[in-house]
């Protein structure tokens, strides 16, 4: 009886096992995908957390050694350094510093960024305030190079002099590049830190009980609002006010959703950049596609990814800050939930017989067909930000929108060929769908 029973429970396991590897990968998702939908409005900050103060990340380090560790090797731990404290923050090449910039190495007290391009921050008396200003000139990484910079002929230009030296920080850079200084005021930390993500943590360092914002616990929808915050251009929110222009806000317009906090209702706090279906702008393709960086929330919301409730975090690990543009996790962070013959695709049987690209050629990596180099960090900078608009972007369409050639995944690879010739490769392949056939139609006339 006890062989019997025994053969009983290992043919059970054995046809879980058969179950659970016919599952579609999406399937440990499920309990993220399904969480109930809150909506844009409601305040998810836990009530505890509302009195609390910014303590600062050697406080959360105390407890959490390990993600502190991590977080202390990404880029977000290195937005803004002290040059002081740390010289090799300095990425620039200061013995060519053009004659007329108006600053120096000396004068400098914090760098901005280090991976793409570096700013300098200069402290200065702006509206009878102890402030910080950029320098006139930005270090360009990629291209190894100091190059002008003027950031008032961004979308405020019409609200500050132009005139960089009384260019205030603290309503441009500060906001999203000192951890509590969005809602605070006050530069409570330079770096991108813990609290930047969960909010306010005196009351949880003096008591662990005492909860603090966990975006993943989240509606996953709101959950991605963490990195929106600051990944995604914006306009200040009091544009929003009728009749109210940015000129209106002289030495006042905000680059950053001021007041908000991790947990309220980011809707409350930001303005989107605005882009519509067809429209160039400073900030966007007319199909959408970033032109610049820091773009990624404008894009992916329109994705139906975000629409199902794939997050943010799902792809990214928030501490690590991993499969980044520079380093991705290649096919291995698509797949984890795509699959050949699921419900959610590839919808083929090989990876070759999707892409008609050999398996081991870059013409099969996920990213380089969905998440083509679109944008760029700078003017003079190459093309090398990722679009997250996920969908593939035809020749045709990028044609038929004004796209520069090499935005297109094709071309990007194929640039000994024509836009139309590679449009023509698509359709032998039968890869063309319905709702495109009418733009793609009308590149062609």
């Amino acid at each position: 009886m006890k062989k019997i029973f025994l053969g009983f429970i290992l043919l059970v396991l054995i046809l879980l096992g058969i179950i659970w590897m016919n599952l579609p990968k999406i399937t440990p998702y499920y309990t993220q995908l399904t969480k109930t939908r809150v909506g844009l409005n409601l305040d998810l900050q836990p009530k505890a957390q509302k009195d609390a103060h910014f303590v600062g990340s050697q406080k959360c380090k105390e407890c959490h050694k390990e993600q502190h560790r991590d977080w202390k090797k990404s880029l977000h731990s290195k937005m803004i350094q002290d040059i002081k404290a740390n010289p090799d923050a300095v990425v620039a090449d200061f013995t060519t510093l053009p004659s007329d910039a108006d600053f120096t190495l000396a004068q400098a007290v914090y760098s901005i960024g280090s991976k793409f391009k570096q700013s300098y921050m200069i402290p200065a008396l702006i509206n009878e305030k102890e402030d910080y200003r950029l320098g006139n000139y930005q270090w360009n990484e990629e291209t190894k190079k100091w190059q002008s910079f003027k950031p008032y002929t961004y979308w405020y230009k019409e609200a500050y002099p132009h005139d960089n030296r009384e260019f205030p920080t603290s309503n441009t850079c500060d906001g999203c590049h000192f951890t509590g200084y969005m809602s605070t005021g006050e530069r409570v930390e330079p770096a991108i830190s813990c609290e930047s993500c969960h909010g306010p943590g005196s009351k949880h360092t003096e008591d662990p009980d005492s909860r603090i914002f966990k975006a993943s616990l989240s509606d996953p929808i709101r959950t991605n609002e963490v990195c929106f915050q600051c990944h995604m251009r914006n306009r200040d929110k009091r544009l929003e006010r009728a009749n109210t222009k940015t000129k209106d806000l002289w030495m006042d317009a905000k680059d950053y959703p001021d007041g908000y906090e991790p947990g309220r209702p980011l809707i409350s706090y930001k303005l989107p950049a605005p882009f519509a279906l067809g429209q160039e702008t400073k900030e966007f393709w007319a199909n959408g596609a970033a032109k610049k960086n820091r773009t990624q929330g404008n894009e992916y919301i329109h994705d139906s990814m975000y629409r199902h409730g794939i997050t943010c975090i799902n792809c990214h690990d928030p501490h690590k800050l991993t499969n980044t543009a520079q380093n991705p996790e290649k096919n291995d962070a698509c797949m984890k939930c795509h699959s050949f013959g699921s419900i959610i695709g590839p919808h083929q049987d090989t990876l070759e017989q999707h892409t008609h690209h050999k398996e081991n050629s870059k013409g099969s990596l996920c990213i380089e067909c969905h998440m083509p180099k679109t944008a760029k960090h700078t003017g003079k900078s190459p093309y090398t930000v990722r679009s997250h608009l996920f969908s593939f972007i035809y020749p045709a369409q990028t044609k038929a929108y004004g796209m520069p050639a090499q935005t297109n995944a094709c071309y990007a690879c194929h640039d000994d060929k024509t836009l139309d010739s590679l449009q023509n490769n698509l359709k032998e392949w039968g890869k063309l769908e319905w709702e495109k056939l009418e733009l793609l139609q009308d590149s062609f006339k």
